[in-house]
């Protein structure tokens, strides 16, 4: 389940860059410096966390991915509210997002357990 979780964390990457791109040059150091860390902690703190020899360890690292995504949707949102992007843009990498929330959550839950 992890890497498929990785594997869509990646995607996602790919998909906020291209949005990113299309953020005013004003943003360049900030909504978008911030989204581009956002969404490049996801997948790479999952790779962390399955690197560590613990499960307390690993729980860790997908809790500190999973509070990237929340970070990212906010920022998302944000760029909704400033008139960056329209919501047939925001609509379905919100909806990325939160797929991917809900399976870093079960994730946690399932190693938990």
């Amino acid at each position: 389940m992890r890497n498929f979780i990785w594997k869509d964390a990646r995607l996602l990457v790919k998909e906020t860059y291209k949005l990113t791109n299309s953020l005013p040059d004003s943003e360049k150091y900030g909504l978008t410096s911030q989204i581009n860390r956002a969404v490049i902690s996801i997948p790479a703190n999952i790779a962390e966390g399955c690197s560590k020899y613990s499960q307390k360890d690993f729980i860790r690292f997908l809790q500190i991915s999973l509070g990237s995504s929340y970070e990212l949707e906010t920022h998302i949102i944000l760029c909704q509210d400033l008139e960056f992007i329209n919501q047939n843009v925001a609509s379905p990498i919100i909806g990325d997002i939160q797929s991917l929330q809900k399976r870093i959550s079960s994730l946690i839950k399932y190693n938990k357990s």
